[in-house]
C-alpha cells in the first residue's frame, strides 16, 4: 500500500501550496462521511467548527477537515473544501441545500515567505479537487509548506518542519492511519529511537541541536516574536466508532505528539489532534489508540526527515 492514511478504505487526501509564499493547506477528505472526534492539547490553537463532533451535535459525520497554514486567516481556505464538495453533492442533506461539514485547523507559518499571502477559498478548493486515494507528498506540502519546528530561539535557529504520515493494518481488515502537519515550538525525536532529528539549533551558523527541553529546563525564555507554533494531527480508521469513542481515539492518539516532540502541548503550541472512523469493522478500541499513537510518532519523524530547506530555513531532506 501507500503507507500513508490514505490507506484506510474512504480517507482521501489531497494537498495544495504557495511554492513562493510558503504557506498551504491539506485536505483530508471523507466522501462517504465519518464519525468524528477531536482533542485539543497545546493553549494556542486556532479552528473551526469543532463543535460540530461533540457528541451532543445532531450532525452524524463529517465529510473533511482541513488544515492550513495563514494562522487564523487560513480558517478561510475551509470555505473552499466546502464549495468542492458542495459541488460533488457531499454534505449533510437539509431541504434546501446539501451541507459539507468541514472542521478545520491552521498552523502559524507567518514568520517564513510572504505573511500577505495565505490560504484562501481557492487554495482550499485545489486542495479538496486534488483529493484522492493514494501515495501522500511529505515533507513541504499542503499546510507544511511553511512549518518550522525548534524555534526557541527564535527563526534563525530554526530548522523545517512539513507534513508526514503512516498506516498500519491490524487484524480483520482493521487500517489505522495518522497525517500530521509539525510545526512545532520544540525538537522532533525519531519515533523509533527518541533521538532528537530536527529541532532548535545551537547557533544560526550550526547544524547541531540545542535540545530545546534542555533548555527550558535550564530556565531558557522562549522567543516569541519569530511567531507561534502548533502541531496538528488526524488518525482514521474502518474501525466502527461512536463520537465519544472518536474523541477518545484522539485523546490516545495525543501521546504520539508526547513521543515524537520534545516538548509537546506547551503554552505556545496549540495542538490539536482529530480522529475520524469511516467503516464497520471491529476493533479493540485501546489498541487502535496505541497503535494511532505510534503511527502519529512515525509521522512526526518524517515530516522533518522529508522536509527540504526553503526560506533560509535548513531542512534534513536536501539529500
Amino acid at each position: 500500500m501507500w503507507q500513508a492514511i490514505t490507506d484506510v478504505p474512504g480517507v482521501l487526501v489531497g494537498q495544495a501550496q504557495d511554492a513562493e509564499a510558503l504557506t498551504g493547506c491539506t485536505v483530508v477528505a471523507f466522501p462517504d462521511g465519518a464519525v468524528g472526534g477531536v482533542d485539543v492539547r497545546g493553549s494556542a490553537s486556532g479552528t473551526r467548527e469543532l463543535v460540530v463532533l461533540d457528541a451532543m451535535h445532531l450532525t452524524p459525520t463529517i465529510h473533511a477537515i482541513t488544515l492550513a497554514g495563514g494562522s487564523a486567516f487560513g480558517l478561510d481556505a475551509a470555505g473552499g473544501v466546502m464549495r468542492a464538495l458542495e459541488e460533488q453533492g457531499i454534505g449533510f442533506p437539509t431541504p434546501a441545500a446539501c451541507v459539507p461539514i468541514v472542521p478545520a485547523a491552521i498552523i502559524y507559518d507567518l514568520g517564513i515567505g510572504s505573511a500577505g499571502t495565505r490560504p484562501d477559498a481557492a487554495m482550499g478548493y485545489a486542495a479538496c479537487q486534488a483529493a484522492a486515494a493514494g501515495p501522500v507528498e511529505r515533507g513541504n506540502a499542503g499546510a507544511g509548506m511553511g512549518a518550522t519546528v525548534g524555534k526557541l530561539y527564535g527563526m534563525p535557529q530554526a530548522m523545517q518542519g512539513g507534513v508526514g504520515t503512516a498506516s498500519a493494518q491490524l487484524d480483520n481488515d482493521v487500517w489505522v492511519g495518522a497525517l500530521v502537519v509539525c510545526n512545532a515550538l520544540g525538537d522532533v525525536r525519531e519515533s523509533a529511537t527518541g533521538a532528537l532529528l530536527a529541532g532548535t539549533r545551537e547557533t544560526p551558523d550550526s547544524m547541531a541541536l540545542a535540545d530545546t527541553a534542555e533548555q527550558l529546563r535550564r530556565g531558557a525564555t522562549p522567543r516569541l516574536d519569530a511567531g507561534t507554533n502548533t502541531t496538528l494531527g488526524v488518525v482514521a480508521t474502518n474501525a466502527k466508532l461512536n463520537k465519544p469513542q472518536a474523541r477518545k481515539l484522539a485523546q490516545l492518539a495525543q501521546h504520539g505528539f508526547v513521543k515524537g516532540l520534545s516538548p509537546a502541548h506547551t503554552l505556545y503550541d496549540g495542538d490539536t489532534m482529530f480522529a475520524v472512523s469511516t467503516g464497520t469493522q471491529t476493533a479493540d478500541p485501546i489498541q487502535l489508540g496505541i497503535v494511532a499513537a505510534d503511527l502519529v510518532a512515525e509521522s512526526l519523524s518524517a515530516t522533518v526527515q522529508a522536509a527540504r530547506s526553503v526560506g533560509g530555513v535548513p531542512g534534513l531532506g536536501d539529500g
